[in-house]
């Protein structure tokens, strides 16, 4: 951005008219509704091929999936489940999906507390046996995501593949046999935004309450969720997301470590170990500590990890090039000047 500029209209008047260095002009914003851009010829790298691209706020998918099926929009970001299936079979439409470094966990925030019975491993173990990730991949994503057994995602750098917890109620509920719980226990919420929180967090409970883990779930508006998130006010579970960048040193540093924007509790030996991986200048030995971490977050079920998400995306029948997965990684429209329309017939 720039200062003299920035400094000249103040933050405020920066917002109604930004100004930048990218292929594409702000011509104007409706906060909430619509974002409009025209094309900058002058754009180092191409002039691009679409003059003129809008942005419409539109919160609910069937409501997204409608105006690409009328034509008022040429792509709609995030479709899932049984929508997704109707967008694959409408002639005209194509499901696009995309992927980045992104996954759904549950936290288990009373681990450190001795009378919860979520102190107990083979409780939490128990709640990790009890999801059938494929099945809620299939649900929600037709079988295009990842499944996820390390809160850190697979495409970060020092990422360690666990082995995978399989799909077993009957052993689940032999452990909380074991863990004193025969009869299950009331294990009160599982928290979660009103996207993903919803979309997962449904199946997720109704695999928790078929092995007894009676709990019951509480979606919340996104802000206020990590909000709550932030403060540590959420009790119980917590169905956790983040598609941050970084590496592995940078997701548990946020959800593993103590003082961690999103850590409800740590322990003092992986503490210590990520306090001496931060200071280790050797890559591979740095990457043995991160490994190390990550086992023993693994071992101590310290997480319910479920699934790395994929993207829906739908594709009207106007774009030639969407732009989705042309950057790796990357899960929306980009690069902006590379976007091109077909012919009018």
């Amino acid at each position: 951005m720039p200062k003299k500029y920035v400094e000249q209209v103040g933050d405020d008047g920066f917002k109604k008219a930004p100004v930048g260095a990218g292929p594409y002009r702000f011509a104007s914003f409706k906060p909430g509704v619509e974002l409009t851009l025209e094309a900058f010829a002058g754009y180092w790298r191409k002039t691009p091929s679409v003059k003129t691209l809008v942005w419409k706020v539109i919160p609910e998918e069937s409501t997204r999936l409608a105006a690409l099926k009328r034509g008022e929009v040429d792509i709609a970001y995030s479709i899932t489940g049984p929508l997704a299936e109707e967008l694959k079979r409408t002639a005209g439409l194509t499901l696009a999906p995309t992927s980045f470094p992104f996954t759904i966990w549950m936290v288990f925030t009373e681990q450190w507390d001795p009378k919860s019975p979520w102190h107990d491993k083979r409780v939490r173990l128990a709640a990790n046996l009890a999801v059938d990730r494929q099945g809620v991949n299939q649900a929600v994503y037709l079988g295009l995501a990842k499944l996820s057994y390390n809160f850190v995602p697979q495409g970060l750098e020092f990422y360690w593949a666990p082995p995978p917890y399989p799909f077993d109620p009957k052993r689940a509920r032999q452990l909380l046999t074991e863990a004193g719980y025969p009869n299950g226990f009331e294990a009160g919420e599982l928290s979660g935004d009103m996207v993903y929180g919803t979309a997962i967090g449904e199946p997720v409970v109704n695999y928790l309450q078929a092995v007894g883990i009676r709990i019951k779930l509480r979606p919340l508006e996104r802000a206020a969720f990590y909000q709550e998130l932030a403060d540590k006010k959420l009790r119980f579970v917590v169905q956790n997301g983040s598609g941050a960048p970084g590496n592995a040193a940078t997701r548990i540093e946020v959800n593993a470590v103590t003082g961690g924007r999103y850590a409800y509790g740590a322990y003092p030996d992986i503490d210590g170990l990520f306090s001496e991986q931060a200071n280790e200048m050797n890559p591979r030995v740095r990457q043995q500590l991160l490994t190390k971490i990550q086992q023993m977050i693994h071992e101590r079920a310290m997480f319910g990890p479920v699934i790395e998400p994929a993207f829906l995306n739908g594709v009207g029948p106007r774009p030639a090039v969407s732009g989705l997965g042309l950057i790796k990684n990357h899960a929306y429209s980009a690069p902006y000047e590379d976007l091109k329309l077909r012919p009018k017939p």
